[in-house]
């Protein structure tokens, strides 16, 4: 699994559009030789998530900014299997041009996809930030990029082997031989696997404590990535084994210049496994969040748009707070709820750079703890909260 392959008007009372969970496919095999194309994802339960643009912060890249100013939400198909010792994911969605990360050019960037998962998930309203995680609410990140095969540095020195082999003096065998050499020698996977507390926090996995293995495959017809994860249930980050689980998908598209968090995202969503245990999240991500919307928008103009900057809604100046244009595809109805009355339980690490320089989105105390400067909401009654968390949650760009 260490190739890349080219084949061929608002309602008076809704409930969020929160999608339904994901049910794992048991099997009876193991995972050894799985691969994007293998035949049983075709027999397993397949759902859909969507994946929305990630809009909190910007980006200082003018072009990629102009290549991404429309995107909307992209629906992708995701299969799940479970052999009790270890889980796979397929995740499969559009991409009208295969983009391939060239290691010798500062403005190429490859496709890629990323798995989710968070440390800790006892409490389903508590869950991590969506994208990076954050402090005491760790997720680890399985990360794969389309890329080429890539030799130096790869701490061998082997230079020799970076020659065009028709400059070489190597003939019939020999040159079989060397062509083999180039091939072990090459970076030909481009997969990571990452730790994260927050934006700045990122650290990759490097002892081989994180056992997995990532894949992609492009088909040309009809110009769609397949992308697969393994990975066991259980290593020393996480533990799957509670009947039901939270991940998050990831997608970058080359062709707009995506890298770090210009991508698209999607919400926590619900995997539940052949096996009973952990209703509380599945019922917290997947049961709509009734509220009076019309009174949401409301009550979000009083209290909230000072600040935060909707699509539709501009009544302050860019990043005076984080853009909300598409909270509602990619936060849980916990968060953003956690977030209007508790700002200070999650004030991730590392800053906007183009955040508005009269409005820190948070300061330090004499302790050097993070004090969102976000005023608390806890005095809201509750059916305005309710009504603005049902609001907020339809705040997406559908496709």
């Amino acid at each position: 699994m260490k190739k890349i392959i080219k084949s061929a008007v608002l309602s008076s009372v809704v409930g969020s559009s929160l999608l339904a969970g994901i049910t794992a496919t048991k099997v009876d095999f193991s995972f050894d030789h799985l691969t994007a194309d293998s035949s049983v994802w075709h027999k397993a339960e397949t759902s859909e998530v969507i994946l929305y643009p990630q809009t909190t912060v910007k980006m200082n890249d003018k072009k990629a900014n102009e290549l991404n100013a429309n995107n909307v939400g992209k629906k992708a198909k995701v299969t799940v299997l479970y052999n009790g010792e270890e889980v796979a994911f397929l995740l499969r969605w559009k991409d009208e041009t295969l983009n391939v990360q060239q290691g010798y050019r500062t403005d190429s960037y490859g496709d890629g996809f990323a798995v989710q998962l968070p440390t800790n998930y006892s409490n389903p309203t508590e869950l991590p930030y969506i994208g990076m995680g954050s402090e005491g609410r760790e997720v680890v990140v399985h990360l794969q990029k389309a890329a080429p095969n890539t030799f130096e540095p790869n701490g061998h020195g082997n230079v020799e082997l970076q020659v065009g082999r028709k400059n070489t003096i190597h003939f019939n065998e020999n040159l079989k031989a060397f062509d083999n050499a180039v091939a072990k020698a090459g970076k030909v996977d481009y997969q990571r696997s990452f730790v994260s507390a927050g934006f700045r926090s990122m650290t990759e996995i490097k002892d081989g404590s994180s056992n997995f293995d990532m894949n992609m495959l492009y088909a040309m017809k009809p110009n769609c990535w397949k992308g697969i994860l393994v990975r066991p249930v259980k290593d020393d980050y996480i533990n799957l084994d509670g009947g039901a689980f939270p991940v998050a998908f990831a997608v970058w598209d080359g062709s707009k210049n995506n890298r770090d968090g210009m991508k698209l995202l999607s919400g926590w969503t619900s995997v539940d496994l052949p096996a009973s245990g952990n209703e509380d999240l599945v019922k917290e991500l997947n049961t709509p969040v009734a509220g009076d919307v019309a009174n949401g928008k409301a009550q979000y103009e009083m209290n909230c748009a000072a600040c935060h900057l909707t699509k539709d809604i501009q009544m302050s100046v860019p990043f005076m707070a984080p853009d909300l244009t598409n909270i509602g595809g990619y936060a849980s109805a916990g968060y953003i709820r956690e977030s209007i009355v508790n700002p200070n339980a999650v004030v991730v690490p590392g800053y906007n750079r183009n955040a508005h320089r009269n409005t820190p989105w948070y300061n330090l105390d004499e302790n050097g703890k993070r004090v969102s400067t976000m005023p608390d909401f806890s005095w809201m009654d509750e059916k305005s909260l309710n009504d603005l968390v049902a609001f907020l949650q339809t705040l997406k760009e559908e496709k």
